[in-house]
């Protein structure tokens, strides 16, 4: 699959190596990663056409930087799906539902908790980008 028909995906993640497994998974699956560790580092790409997907960390600089992202891209195209990848849970305890968040105020389809496993985010992301748009850009 050449590189104009690849789906660009953008991940944010401030763990290098978490980072690194990311990027090196998704790219086996076909999908073009477009990277960046930090908040500040990611909001300068979020731009209309740059990507068709996002994966972000919740807590890098601040810790709620993932839900400050995810707004920004949900804001540019409500379309585009948003993962976001979190340990909140293994370090306070609260786990987050948004199928049970009447306040519906987490702007992302998909929470995954970590410890991630590359298949439910392969899952989440094919469920989220339709099984027939692999191929489309």
């Amino acid at each position: 699959m050449t590189d104009q028909n690849k789906i660009k995906i953008l991940v944010v993640e401030d763990d290098p190596d978490m980072m690194e497994q990311m990027k090196v998974y998704l790219e086996s699956e076909s999908y073009e990663v477009v990277a960046a560790s930090t908040q500040k580092d990611a909001e300068p790409l979020i731009a209309p056409g740059r990507f068709r997907a996002a994966v972000l960390d919740l807590m890098m600089e601040n810790p709620d930087s993932g839900f400050v992202l995810s707004h920004k891209i949900k804001k540019m195209d409500p379309k585009i799906p948003v993962v976001i990848v979190t340990s909140v849970t293994k370090e306070t305890g609260y786990y987050f539902d948004k199928a049970h968040d009447p306040k519906d105020w987490i702007k992302a389809d998909a929470i995954i908790h970590k410890e991630l496993r590359f298949e439910q985010l392969k899952a989440e992301l094919k469920r989220l980008l339709g099984a027939g748009e692999r191929h489309a850009s």
